[in-house]
């Protein structure tokens, strides 16, 4: 296929970046100018930014009234790193992992804090079997892997009168996805996925059981002051009402406030998790349409509905990562597709993000490049044969 028949429409937004992700569809840095630049983040004006992020976050995510929730440093990486730290080592513990991040947990658990726990690991494309989980023990999950385009379909296998505690990575679920509170225990994500935030900062949500455990145990080690949650015995209450550890960049604080009243204004979670599944439905329906391309999932029920992980299956092909890496080289150079690549210890392939600032209409006019990309590479394999 030459490239005078490139296919005639083109995203308006090239961005399917999977983090950063996409801003909102009306970004303008204009609706930044109420940001307190220059102003401490203990003023009063700065206070209310943080309180307010905080409650917008628990009406447009439906977290209910008993749940803390927290900014904190190091966006999802320090959320999940403060709560595994805090919490545990007080029960046993189960770690599951399908994909990068979630094998990350695994190491900190193991190799870090030396906890002798039971480790359960899904390879890319599939996920563990939630029903021989032992949740009477503490167990840290993500919910959608991000690298892997896998995704907890449910929290139907977790049981309402567990013993343990849940900890949950939803980096790239929260506000995507409808995430059962019931069932969850510790919940974390970060700004820059799904609502298009800037980096740095992360969210941490705990439940009542959470807090709980926080006054009532101690761990055997050291705890960094940046991850320090209680003094004397009680909750530090101050980090969920917006007083936070370390000092916060009010401009992404502000940029967060505009995602969050964005997300409101178009109808609140139940409107972005249809958008993302429109978008990914997008998606699945050229799949399926095609039989040189396929999602890394292997069940459907469990595809990710934000981070769309794709596969090339052409018998033609000999070295799949060239000719991954050749394909999304090709469609950023024609400026319609960015950072489109696999990630980096994930099977070669695609990665689109399909999270709910992504226009439909964009997911759309890419498919047709998927198609001239693919073509244009076999081509090219064909004249070096």
């Amino acid at each position: 296929m030459s490239d005078l028949q490139t296919p005639a429409a083109r995203p308006a937004n090239p961005r399917f970046s999977s983090g950063p992700c996409a801003k909102i569809p009306t970004y303008s840095l204009d609706l930044l100018s109420d940001a307190p630049l220059g102003r401490s983040h203990r003023a009063a004006v700065g206070k209310a930014k943080l309180k307010e992020a905080i409650e917008l976050t628990r009406e447009i995510l439906g977290v209910p009234a008993g749940y803390r929730i927290g900014i904190v440093p190091g966006s999802d990486t320090g959320a999940v790193e403060m709560a595994m730290w805090s919490l545990l080592g007080a029960r046993p513990v189960e770690m599951l992992a399908w994909e990068s991040f979630g094998e990350g947990w695994v190491t900190d658990a193991v190799k870090q804090l030396k906890l002798d726990a039971t480790v359960r690991k899904a390879p890319y494309g599939e996920i563990v079997d939630f029903a021989q989980v032992d949740f009477d023990k503490d167990v840290v999950f993500t919910w959608n892997g991000t690298t892997s385009g896998v995704r907890l379909p449910n929290g139907d296998a977790i049981p309402a009168d567990r013993a343990g505690l849940t900890i949950c990575d939803a980096t790239s679920a929260a506000f995507a996805m409808d995430l059962p509170w019931d069932k969850l225990d510790v919940v974390t994500f970060s700004w820059q996925k799904v609502l298009g935030g800037e980096g740095g900062h992360g969210m941490l949500i705990l439940s009542p059981r959470a807090v709980e455990r926080l006054e009532s145990y101690t761990p055997a080690w050291p705890m960094p002051k940046i991850f320090r949650m209680t003094k004397g015995g009680k909750l530090i209450e101050g980090i969920f009402e917006g007083e936070t550890i370390n000092t916060p960049s009010m401009l992404a604080v502000e940029d967060y406030l505009v995602s969050l009243k964005w997300a409101k204004e178009i109808g609140g979670l139940k409107a972005l998790v249809a958008r993302a599944e429109a978008n990914s439905k997008v998606v699945a329906d050229f799949v399926a349409a095609n039989d040189w391309i396929a999602n890394l999932a292997v069940d459907p029920a469990t595809a990710s509905t934000t981070s769309v992980c794709l596969k090339f299956t052409d018998s033609r092909i000999t070295d799949g990562a060239a000719f991954a890496k050749a394909v999304a080289k090709r469609l950023e150079k024609a400026g319609v597709a960015l950072d489109v690549g696999a990630y980096r210890d994930a099977p070669a392939g695609l990665r689109i993000w399909c999270g709910s600032t992504v226009e439909t209409a964009d997911v759309a006019a890419l498919m047709p490049w998927l198609t001239w990309a693919f073509t244009s590479e076999i081509a090219a394999l064909s004249q070096a044969a």
